[in-house]
């Protein structure tokens, strides 16, 4: 993967704005350790850091190629895993290629087909291309949002980078944070609303969605929408489709100049995964190498509970063993796990998902060791229902998105004047309300059928957009490059119009694909019950995070004091090891370390960003 940067601006010579851009790029040197690369006209500008991954020598950025008398240049961070499908078409109506990469056949296919060559894509991708004899800027980003992309428009002109660090290295952009902003950090995060930016007037390209930029102006539009129809399919023939999908899905992303790997954790979604590519890697005489993440004394605190009932070591060795992997454990210290909860905050510009972030940091970083480039099992559970609130009916009719039902909870640690300034409930409920307005409706649908369609809908664009931010920020601050299979729009857009009841099949989490993964996994491992992405057990983090936030309610200095209740924070922290007080109080996915470490980390966001409240 890469990182991108740009400006264009009709009142500057951008030939003579190479440092600025440089400093844009410079930031994001760990999205792309390989190569830099910089281009000036006297109205557009672009910066790129690049992750080398296929076409070493070939697939340099920014690239310009030419078509009669007009010129192109593309920066691209993605890949396209239907590069040779395309490049075949292109070939077919005249088109010649200097080389093999990916960005080559992206730029071709622009000035073949214009916007809509982003129809033509699979493949995960934010890129921009400036048309220099019509002076506009082409800006697309996927359809599920999987790689990032920012921008904001001054002075007439347009800023654009991979991440908000390098807009805010701009002169022209300021780290002010308003109320609506602040609502996203306290109120939703650490989900964020698509489109947002949180700092001031800096808004997200949407996923699925392009942009077109001149000097007429900006216009935003979206390129690719999910449709309601009668699913069809009945449900052998439902199995077949799935199962082929997502094992051309797996195979399509094994593709790579450099090595690949996959992740483990011995549960359902990652075993797929990995039992794929094992399968593809064993049919080219290769061996697949598999990791997999656990913490220092886990299997000593280890508690069983609905939410996480066994450990995963077990499960790992069965699954590694069954598909014939080369596996690498790695294990996680809590004082690297927390020192690292600071170095997320940088990874993410935002605060985020506190220990979930950092260890996936530090995961990372010993992965990139020995690959570049590794296949994960992100998405599936929102997918395929895999998440109790798809089920359980307090959760499915809770008129809110489930996982921010606990309202009065999260303003309470909040002091009363910023409380009433971004009114934690009303942010929640606009935003809720907003997000079942863009649902596809399908008439005649029953009304259990139409709320777990909009079930669907909330946990594909409101909650797994945070983990996708959380995945491509973690594993670029380690300079890896991580592909979700289970984000390939043919599975979504399969998957939207098969009926609650054939996903729940048998009545199980995830039901229909374990029986599409029937023959490919042990029946033990197929239905096995559902473990979230491993956390650490150890107190020993728990005191930690614990001792920090205490200490930045002791400082005078700091920003936090702001905007929190600090007696309610110096209560939580006595009461951190009753989970009796603390869960009912906060919430399921806001209690104890979790909300301990997300407050330290705004802090440190605070502080570091120089954030100004307006």
């Amino acid at each position: 993967m890469c990182g991108i940067s740009g400006w264009i601006d009709w009142k500057v010579d951008l030939t003579e704005q190479s440092s600025i851009l440089k400093q844009m790029a410079d930031l994001q040197h760990l999205r792309g350790p390989d190569q830099e690369g910089i281009w000036l006209s006297p109205h557009a500008g672009f910066a790129h850091r690049r992750l080398a991954v296929v076409d070493i020598e070939g697939g340099i950025q920014p690239m310009t190629r030419a078509r009669g008398d007009r010129t192109y240049t593309i920066i691209y961070n993605g890949e396209l895993y239907n590069t040779e499908d395309i490049r075949k078409e292109l070939l077919a109506r005249g088109h010649r290629f200097q080389g093999h990469s990916d960005t080559e056949v992206l730029l071709t296919s622009y000035i073949e087909w214009g916007p809509a060559c982003v129809e033509q894509l699979n493949g995960i991708f934010a890129f921009a291309i400036w048309n220099s004899h019509e002076q506009h800027l082409f800006l697309a980003r996927d359809r599920l949002g999987v790689k990032p992309l920012f921008y904001a428009e001054r002075g007439g002109g347009l800023l654009f980078a991979s991440e908000l660090k390098s807009l805010l290295a701009h002169p022209l952009v300021e780290p002010d944070v308003d109320s609506d902003g602040l609502a996203e950090v306290f109120a939703i995060g650490p989900a964020r609303t698509p489109g947002h930016g949180v700092f001031q007037d800096v808004a997200e390209l949407k996923p699925g969605h392009y942009l077109r930029f001149d000097r007429t102006g900006t216009a935003v539009a979206p390129y690719w929408q999910l449709e309601s129809a009668p699913h069809t399919d009945d449900l052998d023939t439902t199995v077949e489709t799935l199962r082929g999908l997502l094992q051309d899905a797996v195979e399509r992303q094994l593709v790579s100049d450099v090595p690949l790997v996959t992740l483990l954790s011995g549960g359902l979604d990652s075993s797929m995964i990995s039992a794929f590519a094992a399968m593809k890697y064993q049919q080219e005489g290769r061996r697949l190498h598999t990791f997999s993440v656990d913490y220092v004394d886990n299997d000593k605190h280890f508690t069983a509970s609905d939410f996480q009932p066994n450990p995963d070591g077990p499960w790992i060795k069965r699954v590694s063993e069954y598909i014939g992997s080369e596996h690498h454990n790695i294990v996680i210290d809590t004082p690297q796990l927390v020192q690292a909860l600071k170095d997320a905050v940088t990874f993410r510009d935002l605060p985020g998902m506190a220990d979930i972030d950092a260890s996936l940091y530090l995961f990372s970083k010993e992965i990139k060791k020995e690959a570049t480039v590794a296949l994960s099992g992100e998405c599936a559970d929102e997918i395929f229902g895999g998440y109790p609130w798809f089920y359980r009916e307090e959760m499915v009719n809770a008129d809110t998105f489930p996982w921010s039902r606990n309202v009065e909870g999260r303003a309470s640690w909040l002091n009363e004047e910023f409380a009433a300034k971004i009114n934690v409930a009303a942010h929640i409920d606009g935003r809720y309300r907003a997000a079942l307005a863009e649902v596809p409706k399908l008439e005649g649908e029953s009304p259990a059928e139409a709320r777990a369609r909009e079930m669907s809908y909330l946990n594909l664009f409101r909650w797994m957009p945070t983990l996708l931010d959380r995945k491509d920020r973690m594993t670029m601050g380690a300079s890896l490059e991580v592909r979700v299979p289970f984000c390939d729009h043919r599975i979504v857009e399969y998957m939207w119009n098969v009926p609650w009841e054939m996903k729940f099949y048998a009545e199980r989490e995830k039901g229909l694909l374990r029986k599409a993964l029937e023959g490919v996994l042990p029946e033990d491992v197929l239905y096995r019950k559902k473990s979230p992405y491993p956390k650490t057990h150890n107190p020993a983090y728990l005191n930690a995070v614990r001792s920090w936030l205490l200490e930045i309610l002791d400082d005078p200095a700091s920003p936090l004091l702001q905007v929190v209740n600090k007696e309610v924070l110096l209560q939580a922290a006595q009461n951190a090891d009753d989970p009796n007080f603390v869960r009912p109080f906060f919430g399921q996915l806001m209690a104890g370390p979790q909300l301990f470490a997300y407050l330290a980390q705004i802090d440190t966001w605070m502080r570091n960003y120089n954030v100004r409240l307006v």
